[in-house]
């Protein structure tokens, strides 16, 4: 009897001994802290499509200062990108995640606690430098938690699962101003991501696996003082221009941009004669192929993060929609990429570069169908009006998404791929940028004149001219991508 418990006992209690199941359970539980990181860089960096209009009612906040609640995430996670991978490689990729997630947490929390525009941006500025910082770990302790034989199962699990964060994410925005949690409102949004914070640092610190990292990796500050410079430069005068009235100061603030490049430029060569290792490196420049990337990269994430966020004001602004029913409309975007990604990730390997001309001609549908349908549809377009065009303008950007960088990349040497991918998301989110300077402020400037304001400009009907000014915009963006795709790399890397 008492052998037969024993054996009972022992059986009962095998797998929690098994070091085969306790390191498989260890490893999957490591790829859900990493998956809530991810998942809550997604949330931030489209928050304020829905959320804006409250913001702005809430604070009081102007148009140039609400799209510096957009421009200075993005911003921030441009400039940061550029060391975050670095970081990760000197200190340790899961030290440097324990960080981000930090700073994301404090800095979503001072989001949410706001009390004006200024304290709202720089609020958003710490998060973008935490995600810059979050972001290029992910990939890196996903390849140091599994097998390689266990790899593709995880990179199978972690594409559905943000791409289904990706499509939630406005609706679930939209339901909690909807709902206004214990009257917090917008701020909920923010305040969201204390408990996923806390559960991917808790859970993390315990079962990622820990990297001394290699301190003879060097870093660049001075590199990356200039970009930032760089890119603020060209950014605000973009955002302020239009509030500031156009003055010559502006401009030259915008001119003063290319001396500064210039000296960064002298200073990578620099680095790179004392053999210390470059921010960027300067032979990837050399490739007209990648050139032609790093534009096309600027005006497609340009042209699709200012679509996004201007729909989104034209929504509640212009036709009064509460935010939960601008966000399922604006969900019809993410729904149209979630299955357009299924067909570039096919794509990226067996039709290579023309998929990019397909999906931008069917963004380009998808923008003359909504530019049609709302001229036609009058001051207070509908769902039938404004769904379809949404949905194929989603579906033609989710096929570009997946094979872009491999194909932008197709020329790239193997030693200069970390510094092309680097460098590429980090030109992504300046794009972002650029694209809420453009686009928000050509939609401000139509649809609401300094002596009115958005119900005046929304009685007078000038939503629809602001929207349609906005879409002829986007369209000529494609068609500026159209063409400098043709001078990108006919076939993708198999392994960026």
């Amino acid at each position: 009897m008492t052998a037969t418990l024993d054996r009972a006992t022992a059986t009962a209690i095998a797998p929690t001994q098994n070091p085969d199941v306790a390191a498989t359970r260890r490893r999957w539980a490591g790829f859900a802290a990493v998956l809530a990181a991810m998942i809550m860089n997604i949330l931030d960096s489209t928050i304020v499509n829905v959320a804006a209009p409250s913001i702005q009612h809430d604070l009081h906040t102007s148009a140039s200062a609400l799209e510096w609640v957009a421009a200075a995430y993005t911003l921030a996670i441009a400039v940061g990108l550029l060391t975050g991978g670095r970081l990760g490689d000197r200190y340790g990729r899961k030290r440097m995640l324990m960080v981000g997630l930090t700073g994301f947490v404090l800095g979503s929390t001072a989001c949410a606690f706001a009390w004006s525009p200024s304290s709202l941006i720089a609020a958003r500025v710490v998060q973008g430098l935490a995600a810059a910082l979050l972001t290029p770990q992910t990939f890196g302790l996903i390849r140091d938690i599994f097998p390689p034989d266990q790899i593709g199962k995880a990179f199978a699990a972690f594409g559905p699962v943000i791409g289904l964060s990706t499509v939630a994410g406005p609706v679930v925005a939209g339901l909690l101003i909807e709902a206004d949690p214990l009257g917090t409102g917008w701020r909920s949004l923010f305040l969201i991501n204390l408990p996923l914070g806390a559960f991917a640092l808790a859970l993390g610190s315990r079962v990622l696996p820990s990297g001394a990292g290699n301190r003879s990796v060097r870093l660049d500050a001075v590199g990356t003082a200039l970009m930032a410079a760089v890119s603020f430069l060209i950014v605000f005068p973009l955002v302020d221009g239009r509030a500031q009235g156009w003055p010559a100061w502006i401009f030259a603030v915008l001119a003063a941009a290319v001396p500064v490049l210039a000296v960064f430029a002298v200073q990578q060569r620099r680095r790179i004669r004392r053999g210390a290792t470059p921010l960027v490196e300067l032979s990837v420049l050399a490739k007209r192929s990648y050139v032609s990337g790093v534009g096309f990269t600027l005006v497609f994430f340009g042209s699709i993060v200012g679509f996004g966020l201007t729909v989104g004001l034209f929504l509640q602004l212009g036709l009064g929609f509460s935010a939960l029913k601008a966000g399922l409309y604006t969900a019809a975007l993410a729904v149209g990429a979630f299955f357009g990604s299924g067909v570039g990730a096919w794509a990226a390997t067996n039709l290579g570069r023309p998929i990019l001309h397909i999906g931008l001609a069917i963004m380009a549908a998808g923008t003359l169908t909504l530019l049609v349908s709302v001229h036609e549809a009058g001051a207070v377009p509908g769902a039938a009006a404004l769904l379809p065009g949404l949905a194929i303008y989603g579906l033609g950007m989710g096929m570009i998404f997946v094979p872009l960088f491999s194909i932008i990349t197709g020329e790239i040497e193997d030693h200069e791929v970390g510094s092309a991918s680097g460098l590429l998301e980090a030109l992504q989110q300046l794009g972002a940028s650029l694209g809420v300077a453009v686009l928000a402020t050509l939609f401000f400037s139509r649809f609401a004149p300094e002596r009115g304001g958005p119900a005046a400009a929304a009685a007078a009907g000038r939503h629809i001219g602001a929207i349609e000014a906005t879409l002829s915009v986007s369209l000529v963006l494609l068609a500026a991508a159209f063409a400098i795709g043709w001078l990108l790399p006919r076939r993708a890397r198999t392994e960026v």
